[in-house]
């Protein structure tokens, strides 16, 4: 089953802020995600300032760009991760986040884990 992961950081998180510790481990763990399989598509997303939302409300469309002043959470990148069951993607979830703990003690932070609706 496909989960999608969303890591959601504070607004004013700068990219900037990230060790250099994190950033390599990451960078192996999403390495060995996609040769096992596991990680099928990751990125970081560019702070609100460069992005827009589009909402239909009362049968009116708006269009907002960011920044988002209202929003002290966003998120601020995301993996789409193929697992076996939910523990699986529960266990691949908590060794990302073990990674920010143990490589950047200051982040605060949340992964939100959601199965993707399938076809059957």
């Amino acid at each position: 089953m496909k989960y999608l992961m969303m890591i959601k950081v504070r607004e004013n998180f700068q990219r900037a802020d990230v060790p250099q510790a994190l950033m390599d481990a990451m960078g192996t763990l999403v390495t060995d995600g996609m040769k096992r399989g596991v990680i099928l598509d990751t990125a970081g997303l560019q702070p609100t300032s460069a992005g827009f939302r589009v909402r239909l409300e009362g049968g009116a469309i708006t269009v907002t760009d960011g920044p988002f002043v209202e929003t002290k959470e966003v998120i601020g990148g995301y993996a789409l991760v193929q697992a076996g069951s939910h523990a699986e993607a529960r266990t691949f979830a908590r060794e990302f986040m073990e990674l920010h703990r143990v490589h950047w003690p200051a982040f605060a932070g949340e992964c939100e884990v959601r199965p993707l609706e399938s076809p059957e």
